[in-house]
């Protein structure tokens, strides 16, 4: 099952106007893996000097996969939030790979 909703479909904001062309952009996308596991992710700041375009989230039901995820995309980019124990999962963290990809993991 997949899911995409635009940013143009947001109700106007006026103190958050939008300008035309990021009405296309992506504000939330989700793909179900399996029976409990998803992958999201939205187009992020545009801003070249951040370089963050894009995030992916992962939601899934195993420590070991995310943890083996995890350590295969933190090498040669950084830690945002380690990958820890949070009042609202089992594990959550994110991250920038080396390669500019901002991720985010979550275990319920």
């Amino acid at each position: 099952m997949v899911a995409i909703q635009k940013y143009g479909e947001m109700p106007p904001n006026r103190e958050f106007p939008l300008a035309e062309d990021d009405k296309k952009l992506v504000l939330h996308a989700q793909l179900k893996l399996t029976e409990s596991g998803y992958v999201m992710g939205y187009d992020g700041n545009r801003d070249i000097q951040n370089g963050e375009k894009v995030c992916i989230s992962v939601e899934i039901d195993s420590e070991d996969r995310a943890r083996n995820a995890w350590n295969l995309l933190k090498e040669g980019g950084s830690i945002h939030m380690d990958l820890q124990e949070t009042f609202f999962s089992k594990l959550h963290g994110s991250l920038k790979d080396r390669y500019g990809v901002t991720w985010m993991f979550t275990v319920m």
